[in-house]
């Protein structure tokens, strides 16, 4: 999914007032606005998963769609959640989850996205996404409604790490998930969250303007990775991308080697079927080969 970097991260911004939802929207699902997208998506993808829909109640294909999984979501009675986003009233949304076109889809569990399309697709293609997805979490969330799964037990320290990071704690957060790691250096989590700290920190104190530096000078290493954090920001992931891959085209030794890094420090920040990742991979081959 494009630019899905750090869903999380929208507790952290500013939030508009929720404008309100277009007619012509699906029975069997939430509408979603910025106002309740944490507990309506973030929150209930930990114990189902949900399908955003981001429409447009201006397009035939969207309404389609939406009734199309609204019914798959009725006769699946709560084993997954469907959260419709009307892009026209909640822009921001739409760039956190990148979305170029509607309909897009989107499936989360865990906080995390797992696949998306976009485009109309046929119902028994739906069904079968529907149940790959089922498949794919099976035992690993909480639990729907008429489910008695128990809750995962969560490590203490684990749960004080989240918590800091979901308050925006960078420093606090990054220690604790470091002291997780310097105890289990195999622990998953703990790298993907340092990492994500790691670039969150350096974006989130990045100049907007320094893009324009960047492309004013061309083969300025330190501006250009500074850029690349600010455009990740801005869910640029294209762009990003393809400004540090047309630099190592342009370097060699030690400055290919640390544009090349950070590259793919960047590419760690997504799920490795993201199809920006995927072409940003193919990219970087090109470029150094």
């Amino acid at each position: 999914m494009a630019g899905a970097v750090d869903l999380s991260a929208l507790k952290q911004r500013a939030t508009a007032p929720a404008a309100p939802a277009g007619e012509g929207s699906a029975p069997a699902a939430v509408q979603v606005t910025e106002a309740n997208f944490e507990t309506e998506v973030l929150g209930r993808s930990n114990q189902v998963p949900v399908v955003v829909l981001l429409w447009s109640p201006r397009s035939d294909i969207c309404v389609e769609v939406a009734d199309t999984l609204a019914q798959l979501a009725a006769a699946d009675q709560g084993k997954w959640s469907l959260a419709l986003v009307n892009v026209d009233a909640s822009p921001q949304l739409a760039q956190v989850f990148g979305v170029e076109g509607v309909p897009t889809v989107v499936a989360l569990a865990a906080g995390r996205p797992l696949g998306s399309f976009q485009g109309r697709q046929p119902a028994d293609q739906l069904r079968k996404w529907i149940d790959s997805l089922l498949e794919a979490t099976a035992g690993k969330l909480a639990g729907g409604a008429g489910e008695t799964a128990e809750a995962e037990q969560v490590d203490p320290a684990l749960a004080a790490a989240r918590d800091q990071l979901d308050s925006g704690d960078f420093v606090t957060a990054r220690a604790s998930y470091q002291a997780i790691l310097d105890a289990d250096p195999s622990h998953t989590e703990a790298k993907g969250a340092i990492r994500q700290i790691d670039w969150l920190a350096r974006a989130s104190v990045a100049d907007p303007s320094v893009i324009e530096v960047a492309d004013a000078s061309p083969d300025d290493i330190d501006a250009a990775l500074a850029a690349a954090d600010v455009q990740l920001l801005g869910q640029d992931v294209a762009g990003a991308f393809a400004r540090l891959t047309g630099l190592i085209k342009r370097t060699a030794g030690d400055e290919r080697a640390k544009i090349r890094t950070r590259l793919l420090e960047l590419f760690e920040l997504f799920d490795p079927s993201d199809p920006d990742v995927i072409k940003g991979r193919r990219d970087l081959a090109s470029a150094l080969y």
